[in-house]
């Protein structure tokens, strides 16, 4: 017999009853029921019931284990009888008398439990990951995102892509995030980046005319935490293609990434088809380019009614350029309370409120309520809401001001109207490409123009779209959008060397900055390169979505905490002076 087992604790069933067999696992819970005992014994496969009682020659040694002690054991395997059938278990039909055992591994009080559903604080799991691993949900999350790999594999190879490497040593290059720098021992002063992503490499792939590259690829980019990001490194599907338009990307990775969906996504509903919304219209409509379109509700413009009106916080600020009066409509919403509730809501984040009006049954029918509503009169009222399409019962709030101050707020309220109002599905997964990106934006403060998002896509229009403001020029350059969350990135590249040098230009970057940070490109510009154009996937939010997480760390085997620390690990961590001098660094502790 195998030295550690003959089955896994998910294999046995009432075929095998009369077997003598091995099993190796942990101690999942331990029942002492008056000389009797009942243990559940876990591998990553399965649960089995094993007993033993006075009869069994090592029960003295049994009543010392504890849960999570690393155990093998031999027995025989019986039937349970009838009414002790658990059907929640593959392994429900039988236990196994256990015969011998033997400790394979002792466990020390537990800093946390592996059975139950007890909450434990974040530090605790992160500082005992390889505890944490151990719980049922994570060996499903863990498993689950080793499946969406391979499925996402599988279909890449299908459509005829290659999975090439790139460096993970390589030159630092704006992909709109901070560097991790890598000190050169050999070249002293000099430093490598870990790559924010292959972007340069995977170009340089499609002009050595492999046409259709893809990688399971790490990034690394020194970001500020948040729920859906990892702070230090991420996995992408990354992919590139050769002679190809915006749309063959679109028709390509769709099927990849709605078949991952299909397959692993529990029964959700999967949209197949993903409308195409310009980057503008996305954020007049949802207040952001990642909008979640299970919630039906659209916003709209409605400053001609507030414009010379006698509700005068509105139409003051209308006589200001690049002001608007936005509506989000809130069919069901028409009660004082709920409209209340979604002011005190504005409030919290940050503004002085939402204005709003709701529409009720009145003495000679359906009237408008509200403070707007007696501000503006009957006329206008009437006239938005036709405008937004809604009736009694139904309300509608309003933002003003420059949009750029209030749409993060205006989308946030949007999200929090459709699911407290029962109007978001949120059994599905809602797809959109957002198209039409800017390719510059301008900072609030200085004034200074620099690329919105990749820098080495190329303009809608090619040079002759570069003459002109740059805040007018597009790219193409497109997101993926799936229930509020960005799943996809990509563009159609910028392969001609001109119109890279002018668009750098224009961001700020000189051509012989051009050319000495991007040299390889620059110079594989100039031996025939191919139109080509890709995308890349974020597996780790794929996979937080698919395991119905609102936290990305847990789909993330070892993440690390809010702070970029690794708990376990007690990374990042103070080097040695050895490792110092043989980098010719030094470090300058900060004042204070």
């Amino acid at each position: 017999m195998h030295p550690y087992r003959s089955h896994t604790c998910a294999q046995l069933t009432r075929d095998d009853v009369g077997q003598d067999v091995r099993l190796s696992g942990w101690v999942h819970r331990v029942r002492d029921h008056g000389g009797v005992l009942f243990i559940d014994l876990r591998d990553h496969f399965g649960i089995t019931q094993v007993i033993a009682d006075g009869d069994s020659p090592v029960f003295a040694d049994l009543e010392k284990i504890r849960a999570e002690w690393c155990i093998r054991i031999d027995g025989n395997v019986l039937a349970r009888d009838a009414a002790l059938v658990n059907p929640a278990l593959p392994t429900g039909e039988i236990e196994v008398f256990v015969r011998d055992l033997e400790v394979l591994g002792a466990a020390a009080e537990l800093p946390l439990q592996v059975f139950g559903d007890q909450d434990y604080p974040e530090e605790t799991r992160l500082k005992y990951r390889y505890l944490d691993l151990r719980r049922d949900e994570m060996q499903r999350n863990m498993t689950l995102r080793s499946d969406v790999v391979a499925a996402m594999r599988r279909r890449m190879w299908d459509q005829g892509f290659r999975e090439y490497q790139t460096p993970i040593i390589t030159a630092s290059s704006p992909e709109g995030a901070r560097d991790f720098l890598v000190p050169s021992r050999l070249h002293p002063g000099k430093f490598y980046a870990l790559p924010q992503a292959p972007q340069l490499f995977k170009q340089l792939i499609m002009v050595s005319g492999f046409d259709r590259y893809f990688q399971i690829a790490p990034c690394f980019r020194d970001e500020d935490p948040r729920a859906d990001r990892s702070p230090t490194d991420f996995y992408q599907l990354d992919m590139e293609m050769s002679f190809v338009t915006q749309q063959d990307v679109f028709d390509t990775i769709q099927p990849v990434i709605q078949g991952v969906f299909e397959d692993f996504g529990g029964g959700r509903k999967v949209d197949t088809v993903w409308p195409q919304i310009s980057y503008r219209d996305a954020a007049l409509w949802y207040g952001t380019d990642k909008p979640d379109l299970r919630n039906p509700i659209r916003m709209q413009d409605c400053s001609d009614h507030f414009r010379g009106s006698g509700f005068a916080i509105f139409a003051k600020l209308l006589e200001q350029d690049g002001t608007e009066v936005r509506a989000i409509p809130a069919p069901g919403g028409g009660s004082r309370k709920f409209c209340d509730r979604m002011n005190a809501f504005a409030q919290k984040e940050g503004l002085p409120g939402m204005g709003y009006i709701f529409w009720r049954d009145g003495e000679d029918g359906m009237e408008a309520a509200g403070p707007l509503a007696k501000n503006i009169g009957p006329e206008r009222t009437e006239a938005i809401r036709q405008q937004l399409g809604l009736g009694k019962g139904d309300a509608a709030f309003f933002l003003g001001g420059r949009p750029d101050a209030f749409e993060r707020v205006a989308g946030r309220a949007r999200d929090v109207i459709g699911l407290e109002l029962g109007l978001t599905e949120t059994d599905r997964f809602a797809f959109a490409w957002i198209v039409d990106f800017p390719m510059y934006e301008a900072d609030a403060d200085t004034g200074r123009v620099d690329f919105s998002h990749n820098p080495f896509s190329m303009p809608q229009g090619g040079l002759a779209a570069l003459e002109g403001d740059p805040l007018q020029v597009l790219g193409y350059q497109y997101d993926l959008a799936c229930n509020g969350y960005e799943l996809v990135s990509g563009a159609i590249r910028n392969h001609k060397l001109d119109v890279m040098i002018k668009a750098f230009e224009l961001a700020g970057y000189g051509e012989d900055e051009v050319r000495k940070r991007f040299g390889g490109l620059v110079s594989a510009f100039q031996f025939g390169a191919p139109p080509h154009g890709g995308c890349a996937a974020g597996i780790d939010r794929i996979v937080m979505l698919l395991a119905d997480e609102a936290n990305i760390r847990e789909v993330i085997m070892f993440p690390m905490n809010q702070r970029a620390e690794d708990l376990m690990m007690a990374a990042p961590s103070d080097p040695t002076n050895e490792q110092l001098r043989e980098l010719s660094l030094r470090v300058v502790k900060e004042d204070g």
